[in-house]
């Protein structure tokens, strides 16, 4: 745990993530085979990965602690991300489920690109659920949002002061309930489609470029834009850079920072990221603040 934060952040913010986490299987690959193509795939390695479990790893780093509120199945892979998720610092509260854990297989190619095929149905964690895994959000400062009901959505927004999520969350949107701040990749059509559907409820739009930055659009009418953060590594893998941008701008929202000091902070991170193998081995840390 972190005992020292940099001057710029006046207080280290408690931060929870409700999403999802699906077991991964990496490779990499010279490139994605094309159809009827077979290509060889070297170091493969399997992690608990997805967009829950990316975001909640890299606030964990950054805060010293963070909860991940959850739903998986009660098989292997769901007893082994609790497992190693714990290992890597984050306090899972999870729902075990009567349903397979979602597995996925990402393929990494020579240019760092990712391309991952997801198995199974994406297990959400639901509000209505009144276990004590929702008891982790009390007192919290910040939740990132990437997966779960409605009410699990109402559930965050009345706990949290500061509350991003990705379009990604889906059917959870829609329904009036306040974003702070919601994130997506300019170059992903699937966040792309799903914009419509919560952009009039968000106070702040953010859309990633990658190594172009990216801009924002807030609901008064300001624009802008950021600069990418210069890589402090060579490009190695790009799976949980957009994961461990919109984790670091929770933080730096939650800690109060302002806007252009929080998006050159979650810039840090996914530029941290692209330079390890996998979503864990490079993510900044509190002593990088």
């Amino acid at each position: 745990m972190c005992v020292t934060l940099a001057p710029v952040l006046s207080s280290r913010p408690r931060v929870a993530v409700v999403g999802h986490v699906e077991w991964v299987r990496f490779a990499r690959v010279a490139h994605v085979p094309r159809a009827g193509e077979a290509v060889h795939a070297l170091d493969p390695f399997e992690e608990p990965a997805g967009g829950g479990a990316v975001a909640a790893v890299q606030l964990a780093r950054l805060a010293g602690a963070a909860a991940l509120l959850t739903a998986l199945g009660e098989d292997e892979h769901g007893r082994r991300s609790v497992a190693r998720l714990s290992e890597l610092g984050v306090d899972v509260r999870a729902a075990f489920v009567d349903s397979p854990t979602r597995a996925a297989v990402t393929l990494v190619d020579d240019a760092g690109e990712r391309t991952i095929t997801t198995f199974g149905p994406r297990l959400e964690p639901l509000g209505d659920d009144h276990s004590s895994v929702w008891e982790a959000l009390d007192g919290v400062d910040a939740v990132y949002f990437t997966a779960g009901d409605e009410a699990a959505l109402r559930g965050a927004r009345a706990a949290a002061r500061v509350l991003v999520a990705s379009p990604r969350a889906r059917e959870a949107l829609g329904h009036g309930v306040p974003i702070d701040a919601l994130v997506l990749s300019s170059e992903d059509a699937i966040e792309r489609g799903e914009l419509a559907r919560a952009q009039d409820e968000a106070e702040l739009v953010v859309f990633t470029e990658g190594a172009r930055g990216g801009s924002y659009r807030a609901r008064s009418g300001a624009t802008g834009r950021w600069a990418a953060a210069t890589l402090p590594g060579a490009r190695v893998d790009s799976y949980g850079c957009g994961d461990s941008f919109a984790a670091g701008l929770t933080y730096g929202l939650g800690a109060g920072l302002e806007l252009a000091d929080a998006l050159a902070l979650a810039a840090r991170c996914g530029a941290m990221c692209l330079t390890g193998r996998g979503p864990y081995e490079h993510q900044l840390g509190c002593a990088d603040l």
